[in-house]
């Protein structure tokens, strides 16, 4: 690389080991605490690219992005954050950042990106929309590189004309998503309306959903549920948009694309909805946002209902273990729960256990075709995956990360089947039960919760 690299960020280790890392890769750096600092060094003139974070001693970096595109138009921003929210990156595509970045970041992967913003030419600039503050009612919350990948796709796609296919599994947020577009997008003052399969009945439903719409944005929720006739409204309704239509967008829990395979969906109407299709991944798919996720809870607790709650060490661990199968909306019942019946300040292991030993049911599974077999499922879910990350290779490690993820419910499940008895369950796997053993430790299994949980 070649260039001067402007770097700002009240964390001086993040500067030297940028300072240290750009310049052993030919840059000359100028690094500074202070967002004063760095506009004054920009208006000067100074700098081939700006790394900034975002929360300064002196200021916000999002906000000072349209003072530094006014000022030079040219000059490449990567911005780094530890607010690792879905706002964060929308705001940092409205303000037209080259790129975005969350903490903590994989050092090569910025060396790349910043080459890739020094080699590159920026385009003209456009009129920015001023970056707004994140609501405290989305919890789209996530450093993980699938959330990553899927906050900078609804970045991309927020202001276009597309329709978007939600998907993923109850409790994901998928409706989150949806509103989350719509409200930062060009249509944020004009209605934003969710359309259930009774909203479509009758001759007059398309006709007065349209009405109520007025050019904002309609959502078609959990569109695999609608019957034939629901479909074919959705269809004709679709073909009828005029000049002043609607953003079309749509949720499902199921896999519309099996559905469709299978007959049990109609294909004109799965290819009017998919225009771009957000996947959104279950808490199993991003268990590093857990303890991220249950700290936002609790600090919205505190807010709204004034109690001052942490979380132990034992009861932060057994939340990270659990499956969730009810996914982010599970979690922040379950830590309001927690806010209201736990008895001090720091929660116990012992109430989260009891919390959590008092939950429903969770839901079947969907999205499985049936007669679909085990291998065709988890080829969808691994294709699933590896598109998350919009292109590029997900992070080392692949091939443990996915036999972890089907060795801890398999044992688990086994366990529960006998009882806890693990010779039984050793001859029920077929392995040697010190080799059971060994991986329940390494698993983290807790032989005697499981059996209380379920």
């Amino acid at each position: 690389m070649d260039g001067t690299i402007l770097v700002a960020d009240d964390d001086r280790t993040i500067r030297t080991v940028l300072t240290q890392a750009l310049t052993r890769a030919g840059c000359k750096v100028h690094a500074t605490s202070s967002l004063m600092t760095l506009m004054r060094w920009v208006e000067e003139g100074k700098g081939d690219l700006v790394i900034s974070d975002v929360i300064m001693p002196d200021g916000n970096g999002l906000d000072a992005l349209p003072r530094i595109s006014k000022m030079r138009p040219g000059l490449p921003v990567i911005v780094i954050s530890a607010q690792n929210t879905i706002m964060t990156a929308i705001q940092a595509a409205e303000a037209e950042a080259f790129d975005y970045l969350p903490k903590p970041f994989d050092l090569p992967d910025l060396m790349k990106r910043s080459a890739k913003a020094l080699d590159q030419k920026r385009r003209a600039p456009k009129v920015v929309v001023a970056p707004r503050e994140p609501g405290d009612d989305l919890p789209l919350v996530g450093r993980t590189p699938a959330m990553q990948a899927l906050y900078r796709l609804v970045a991309r796609v927020m202001n276009t004309e597309l329709a978007v296919l939600i998907t993923g599994e109850s409790g994901t947020g998928k409706s989150l998503i949806a509103r989350a577009i719509h409200d930062f997008s060009d249509r944020r003052t004009l209605p934003f309306v969710v359309a259930q399969a009774a909203d479509l009945a009758g001759i007059d439903g398309p006709a007065t959903l349209l009405s109520r719409a007025r050019g904002g944005s309609i959502v078609f929720d959990e569109v695999a549920d609608y019957d034939a006739d629901t479909q074919a409204r959705v269809v004709r309704m679709l073909d009828m948009l005029g000049d002043k239509a609607p953003r079309v967008m749509a949720t499902s829990q199921t896999d519309l694309s099996a559905r469709m395979e299978a007959g049990q969906f109609r294909q004109d109407l799965y290819y009017r909805l998919g225009g771009v299709t957000l996947h959104v991944p279950s808490l199993r798919e991003r268990v590093e946002d857990i303890p991220l996720l249950a700290e936002h809870f609790l600090a919205k607790g505190e807010r709204d209902l004034g109690a001052v709650r942490r979380l132990s060490q034992g009861a932060a661990d057994l939340i990270r273990a659990y499956s969730w199968p009810g996914n982010v909306r599970q979690l922040e019942n379950t830590i309001r729960r927690l806010l209201v019946t736990a008895t001090e300040t720091d929660i116990a292991r012992s109430e989260v256990e009891q919390v959590l030993g008092q939950q429903p049911s969770p839901e079947p599974m969907t999205g499985l075709v049936e007669g679909d077999k085990l291998s065709a499922s988890v080829a969808r879910h691994l294709k699933r995956y590896f598109d998350l990350h919009g292109g590029q290779l997900p992070p080392p490690g692949v091939y443990q990360r996915i036999l972890r993820e089907v060795e801890l419910p398999l044992i688990e499940i086994a366990l529960d089947a006998t009882a806890g008895n693990q010779a039984k369950c050793a001859d029920l796997l077929g392995i040697n039960r010190n080799t059971l053993r060994k991986k329940i430790t390494d698993l983290d299994i807790r032989v005697t919760r499981r059996r209380k949980l379920m």
